[in-house]
């Protein structure tokens, strides 16, 4: 059975033949004048639906003569097609073709399990005179995924459906898409493996030798931008051969699936079902010529915004604060403080703590090296009157012990800034006295790719020495000793990206912690601004 744009009878269209009409078969000028296919036009002709000169012609063979006067009845047939509202973003149309870009979670002609809701139902509402065209899928000569989006040419007439089938076959048709895999590849890489129908899983196709029923397929692609925390890549794909579900597996054999892609990817967690909704995959670019003028067409459409989306989802890198100052400037009391606004925090003093507790890593190292000098037994803890003390007469025994621990107390770090990444969180806080003396390690804990400010916490000298000899019992000797083995106050604020003046009360306190969340915020958001534009120039589109 045929199927058209709507039910009822014919449209009576009345031609006049011209020079170029000359010795043509009258079927085949009435099939290149109204799209259809010559079969169709017989039939009609045949039919009775035909007038040439007011008369009755049944003769599907006439050969024509300028002047003629023609009356073709434009068959029309049984409703199954209806048009239907709905986005729908022609880029360009004329009267032989239209280039729309499709939006993702579209299929694109009706098929058993989507007879309705589809882009051919879209386009007929626009393009009328698709409906001319016969079958389920009139003027569509190649295809995009449901969750695919992008660039997708449409004949209108079957002239032009006949010339650009004709030209995908014969690969003259250049089509490169954006893809966002998994994982990081290299600037360049190509695929080769045959395609076909998954053995077993039906709605799956797979590598497949072509001895056994495998086609040809040839992908090559190129990386526009490399994810610094390693979790994507962004390429332009181009495709030699339009087998079915090409890119998505040429990318998952090669150990990079698109993210998103439920199919051939693996599972998704719920923050990257949310991250990547649908496999992240956009027909770029579009290389044709004209099926009737044989001009050269050019398309270009940049993603939609779930694409940059995703990717901005998937870079989001926890913002690091690193709270650093002199012993008693109240860097805990600003860590605190932080903590009180539900953000995720760690303390250098704690984490030494951890270890010099019995059993632990940093009390065993203690234990091995010294013996009972400053662990008096299997059961006891370090006794740090008698480390510290020993620690300020002997400068070498400190850079010893400081060169066994400090990376165990970094490791600590990373290991809690890599927790609150993977937990998603905005910020994080640190205190670590010794950021800046330490730089090798301290930078260490950077590895992942966060966004990282280091804030100086800054006391007047009498109020924090003070502090610290109420609070903490130092003499003025113990004091002076541990100011001698970090930066000065001055020297931290100069190496720091902020300062905090710790000179006021609780609630001076409470309000410079505010403003650094908001700082962080402002610096990922700036951060993200960034990404966002050097993606835009990564695909953006010739003028």
């Amino acid at each position: 059975m045929s199927f058209c744009l709507s039910s009822g009878g014919d449209d009576a269209v009345r031609l006049n033949v011209g020079p170029e009409g000359r010795g043509r078969r009258l079927d085949a000028f009435l099939s290149a004048e109204f799209g259809l296919s010559r079969s169709k036009v017989k039939k009609a002709v045949q039919e009775g639906r035909c007038l040439v000169n007011g008369r009755l012609c049944v003769d599907a063979d006439l050969r024509l003569e300028p002047g003629m006067d023609l009356t073709f009845g434009v068959p029309r047939c049984e409703t199954v097609l209806e048009p239907e509202a709905g986005e729908l973003d022609i880029l360009y149309r004329d009267e032989h073709m239209a280039v729309v870009n499709k939006p993702p979670h579209l299929t694109v002609h009706p098929c058993p399990s989507c007879p309705e809701g589809t882009l051919v139902h879209r386009l007929l509402a626009r393009v009328p005179e698709l409906g001319r065209l016969e079958g389920l899928r009139p003027g569509i000569v190649h295809r995009l995924d449901k969750d695919t989006s992008g660039l997708l040419v449409v004949a209108l007439t079957e002239s032009a459906r006949l010339e650009l089938t004709r030209a995908f076959a014969a690969r003259e048709i250049s089509k490169t898409y954006l893809a966002v895999a998994r994982g990081l590849l290299p600037a360049r890489g190509e695929s080769r493996l045959p395609l076909g129908r998954h053995p077993t899983l039906k709605t799956r196709m797979a590598v497949v030798a072509e001895n056994r029923g495998g086609k040809p397929a040839h992908s090559e692609w190129e990386s526009l931008y490399r994810d610094p925390g390693g979790r994507f890549t962004l390429l332009a794909v181009r495709i030699h051969t339009g087998r079915t579900h090409q890119i998505r597996v040429h990318l998952a054999q090669a150990g990079h699936p698109l993210w998103g892609d439920a199919l051939y990817g693996p599972a998704l967690s719920p923050a990257e079902e949310k991250a990547a909704p649908r496999q992240m995959l956009h027909a770029w670019k579009l290389e044709f010529r004209h099926p009737v003028t044989g001009r050269a067409m050019r398309f270009c459409c940049p993603p939609p915004a779930d694409i940059p989306d995703c990717m901005a989802a998937l870079s989001r890198r926890t913002v690091r604060l690193v709270l650093t100052g002199v012993a008693g400037c109240g860097k805990s009391s600003l860590l605190r403080v932080l903590g009180d606004a539900g953000v995720p925090t760690w303390s250098a003093d704690a984490a030494v703590a951890a270890l010099y507790a019995p059993g632990g890593d940093g009390w065993r190292i203690l234990r091995g090296l010294y013996g009972d000098r400053f662990v008096a037994g299997d059961d006891s803890p370090v006794n740090k009157t008698a480390l510290a003390a020993a620690l300020a007469e002997e400068p070498g025994l400190r850079r010893e012990i400081e060169t066994a621990v400090h990376p165990m107390v970094f490791h600590a770090l990373r290991t809690f800034f890599g927790k609150a990444e993977q937990d998603g969180a905005e910020l994080a806080a640190a205190e670590v006295p010794l950021w800046h003396e330490t730089r090798r390690a301290a930078r260490s804990s950077g590895e992942n790719g966060g966004e990282e400010i280091s804030v100086a916490v800054l006391c007047p000298d009498d109020a924090r020495r003070e502090r610290l000899r109420v609070r903490r019992g130092w003499s003025a000797e113990r004091i002076a000793l541990v100011d001698s083995w970090q930066f000065s106050q001055e020297d931290k604020a100069k190496a720091s990206d902020f300062v905090v003046d710790n000179g006021g009360d609780e609630d001076a306190l409470r309000a410079h912690g505010a403003e650094l969340l908001l700082r962080a915020a402002a610096r990922g958001a700036e951060r993200n601004a960034a990404l966002r534009a050097e993606w835009e120039q990564a695909w953006a589109c010739p003028e």
